[in-house]
């Protein structure tokens, strides 16, 4: 059997041998993808060996190609990265590289503490969020907002930005995230000069049930509502019927960028596309177990 990261390594690779094909001209990238179609065809092996190697060569070949496909790609853009709690720092460095790789800038990382996804704090988070409404935005968020999609708004006034150049911050933005951090909801980042475009939000631990999806719900919705694009990005197995999965059932997912995948090296390469995309079309479900396929087209 084909292991589900072998077939998204192999669908993706194909995407991007495209990608590269057109951006080089055609050429010899055209023949390779042909090499790993064929692979992808070879299912009569189910030896677990000859199935690592097939998909340690896949990988490999999009390594390889990753650079190509999305160089340039975010050229003079930013982006927030804002991650939940368990995100795998690995996988947060990973997605920061391709992001310079891809010619863009991380402007900062946002940490998002326990206490701020955690139910049994939902008073604190409402409060702050009202008190904040009041001191700082009145005007950029709308009163009856909820209290995540509001905190979520919040997070989005003070690292990001609707436009596609970039903002400085400026003073509403230092004390937000001052008090947001101050109340224990946000790690306090390094010293930050812009507020972003784009939002990459990095899916951490799924606690598994439906206080936390709504949530997850809230914040996504709120922060989409205040930059360019926003995508939201978790591993394989945050898709189906992993958290990831089902954000995507929900209707505040319908402004939201969504992939699973980033426990690969292609659904990295992935989400660069999928962040450009973002500039100018929100939305779209893409990766493992996306919707509209493994990665956008176009």
């Amino acid at each position: 059997m084909i292991t589900l990261r072998h077939h998204l390594l192999t669908v993706v690779a194909v995407f991007l041998a495209l990608a590269v094909g057109i951006v080089l001209g055609g050429g010899p990238l055209s023949d390779v993808g042909q090499t790993v179609v064929a692979a992808a065809d070879d299912d009569d092996d189910p030896a677990a060996t000859d199935d690592q190697a097939r998909t340690a060569y896949t990988e490999s070949y999009v390594r390889a190609l990753g650079p190509g496909a999305i160089g340039g790609r975010l050229a003079d853009r930013s982006v927030a990265m804002v991650t939940l709690p368990g995100a795998d720092e690995r996988l947060v460095s990973a997605l920061a590289e391709q992001v310079g790789v891809s010619g863009g800038t991380v402007s900062a990382r946002y940490e998002i503490s326990d206490d701020l996804v955690d139910p049994g704090q939902k008073s604190l988070v409402d409060t702050l969020g009202s008190q904040l409404l009041t001191q700082q935005a009145e005007g950029d968020v709308a009163a009856d907002a909820s209290t995540y999609d509001r905190i979520g708004q919040l997070l989005g006034l003070a690292v990001a930005t609707k436009e596609v150049e970039g903002q400085e911050v400026n003073g509403k933005a230092r004390a937000i995230v001052d008090a947001v951090s101050g109340a224990g909801l946000m790690e306090e980042p390094a010293e930050v000069a812009q507020r972003a475009p784009l939002v990459l939000l990095v899916l951490g631990t799924d606690a598994g049930d439906e206080g936390s999806d709504a949530i997850l719900a809230g914040l996504a919705q709120g922060l989409a509502a205040q930059s360019v694009g926003l995508v939201l990005a978790g591993t394989t197995a945050d898709g189906g019927s992993g958290q990831l999965g089902r954000f995507r059932a929900d209707p505040a997912s319908a402004g939201v960028a969504s992939l699973d995948g980033i426990d690969t090296v292609a659904g990295r390469v992935a989400t660069i596309i999928t962040l450009q995309r973002s500039l100018a079309t929100p939305g779209g479900a893409f990766g493992a177990s996306g919707a509209d396929g493994p990665v956008p087209l176009g």
